[in-house]
């Protein structure tokens, strides 16, 4: 699943990162300074949706997009970013000693379900007495300038707020409790995101250096030969994980109609120049796929990635045709052991031969091919050979 945070507040997205979620950031460039409401509560929310809007607008992959907006509101008057130290020096002493309510609006945008949710979370906050030079220093450190309402409860503004009635993840600008209920409703569950493992997200800088430091063409020309000696001739190729889309690229040259799937948006920023209208954001997991309407799926170098590869074998066994095909390597980490001289681990990856074979029978997977290609060596190791497998789904 791609999620994304509609928003550049980087409270937000440590927040979510310390709760163990890692969200695509999309800055919506809403101009907040023009947009009214008729309250601070709903003004806090239609930010909120203008900034989901804005960013699902740019997409061109489905994804559950969150946008957030934070408004602090005494005595019915919004108060958003003071924007300059005399304003912020100004509320600060309007604010010292009382208490005032916290708005935050969210708006989850699921583009796959078409469903838009708007909630608002609401926390008071009670604040500290000020003195005049706090108050000065606070403003000098220029904390207090961009940050909704004036001040931070996770920053240097935290001694000043002397207590919370309600959500306190709420005040530094994301309610967490609502957000897993918003998610619930487009059936994601919390504990989902935890599963997508930061080192399958590769940002910018590793996509780049992704072809060269893998082996680069040569190891890609080799991966497509072998996998061409297990396709069946002609039909709809679904590779997972594509990648930079390399493998695919030369799948293409050979004749074949590839489609690719990646969780990581700076890979397929790369595939989409090999595959241009033919790639798109997905989880293997998770595929955007009816039933049996593909003829063969690839799967090179995933599996020993992912923590359970039998949720993959029943997505891939779903959405095959009677008689499809499935290839994919296998005991990667044990071919580039063996190429280095060192002996297999006792754990077994989730990529392990007799474990797939034992966990694709269960979803009417058998194997029926095998083939090997080259990898490239590493120092004076000897080049690795990765095996490749084909199952084949049964005509039932």
């Amino acid at each position: 699943m791609r999620f994304v945070l509609a928003s550049q507040s980087p409270a937000r997205l440590k927040t979510l990162r310390n709760a163990g979620v890692e969200p695509e950031v999309i800055v919506s460039g809403v101009d907040e300074d023009n947009i009214t409401a008729d309250s601070p509560g709903e003004l806090a929310r239609t930010l909120a949706v203008l900034k989901a809007r804005a960013v699902v607008s740019t997409l061109t992959d489905h994804a559950t997009v969150l946008g957030c907006d934070s408004v602090l509101e005494i005595d019915g008057v919004a108060y958003g970013k003071p924007g300059t130290p005399e304003v912020a020096r100004e509320r600060l002493r309007m604010m010292s000693g009382r208490s005032g309510v916290l708005h935050t609006g969210h708006c989850l945008f699921d583009t796959r379900t078409r469903q838009e949710l708007r909630e608002l979370a609401s926390t008071t906050v009670r604040f500290a007495e000020l003195t005049d030079a706090e108050i000065d220093a606070y403003v000098a450190t220029g904390e207090p300038l961009v940050v909704a309402g004036s001040f931070t409860v996770d920053g240097l503004g935290g001694p000043f707020v002397a207590g919370i009635d309600g959500d306190y993840h709420n005040v530094v600008g994301i309610s967490l409790p609502l957000v897993r209920r918003m998610l619930a409703e487009v059936g994601i569950t919390w504990p989902s995101l935890w599963t997508a493992k930061r080192h399958l997200r590769y940002d910018e800088a590793e996509a780049a250096q992704y072809d060269e430091t893998r082996g680069g063409t040569q190891r890609a020309q080799a991966a497509a030969d072998a996998i061409q000696e297990l396709l069946p001739k002609g039909g709809r190729v679904l590779e997972l994980a594509v990648g930079t889309g390399t493998v695919a690229a030369e799948l293409v040259a050979q004749g074949n109609l590839v489609h690719g799937l990646d969780l990581s948006p700076a890979m397929l920023h790369h595939a989409r120049v090999r595959l241009p209208g033919h790639v798109a954001a997905a989880d293997a997991t998770q595929l955007p796929i009816a039933d049996r309407r593909c003829d063969a799926v690839l799967a090179i170098w995933l599996l020993h990635l992912v923590p359970d590869s039998n949720q993959v074998l029943a997505e891939v066994s779903r959405v095959l045709r009677p008689d499809g095909v499935f290839i994919t390597t296998t005991e990667k980490p044990e071919s580039s052991r063996y190429a280095a001289g060192r002996t297999p681990e006792q754990h077994r990856s989730e990529d392990a031969l007799s474990l797939l074979v034992a966990r694709a029978a269960q979803h009417g997977l058998h194997l029926d091919g095998a083939t090997t290609f080259p990898g490239p060596a590493k120092g004076n190791t000897a080049v690795p050979l990765y095996p490749l497998i084909r199952f084949r789904r049964s005509s039932s």
